[in-house]
């Protein structure tokens, strides 16, 4: 590829790294772009909202049910936190989050649209607090939806991938989360 033609990517890439934000929030996350690449990089919101994706491919009937109440239960939690509302024990419910989504996973655990958007959703507004207590502004509220739709929708094929060829693969990828879930949990108990 020619130089020319990376050049916005370069400049792209050059603009996500830089972090200095003046300004009476000194460090919030402005923008579409800060907003979408923000579940990303969090490795427990990253690994949360890819299983809850594989598990909706491989355990619910109606598979997009328990994502979309998810992405919309998260930009309510998000919402809710940037309006004041003081949510008790993000982490640990992020931590908690982990452990069941990893188990359902895991157990290839079958419940109907509504009781699996029900759960996720509990979970989703402790994420859409944590990530609203960080960004800010509309455009990285949607951002940070779509970047969860998107990594919804990675789940979602790969669990149909994983459910052709390698369901033990699944399973553990479901003890893996459920164990990362459990370490986040217990460092946060001796933090």
């Amino acid at each position: 590829m020619k130089l020319h033609r990376l050049s916005p990517l370069l400049l792209l890439g050059a603009s996500l790294a830089a972090s200095a934000h003046v300004g009476g929030d000194g460090g919030g996350h402005h923008g579409f772009v800060s907003g979408l690449s923000h579940p990303f990089f969090g490795l427990d919101h990253l690994a949360a909202m890819l299983a809850v994706g594989i598990w909706s491919a491989l355990s619910v009937r109606r598979i997009w049910a328990a994502p979309l109440a998810f992405a919309f239960t998260l930009l309510a939690g998000a919402l809710l936190a940037q309006a004041g509302l003081n949510f008790p024990a993000i982490e640990p419910m992020i931590a908690a989050s982990l452990l069941a989504v990893g188990l359902l996973l895991a157990l290839r655990a079958r419940l109907g649209a509504a009781a699996a958007s029900a759960l996720v959703a509990v979970f989703a507004l402790f994420h859409g607090a944590a990530h609203g207590n960080e960004l800010t502004g509309a455009p990285a509220l949607v951002g940070m939806v779509l970047g969860t739709a998107l990594l919804h929708g990675v789940g979602l094929l790969l669990g149909r991938w994983l459910q052709q060829r390698h369901v033990m693969l699944a399973r553990a990828i479901g003890i893996t989360v459920a164990a990362f879930g459990l370490f986040t949990g217990a460092l946060l108990v001796a933090g």
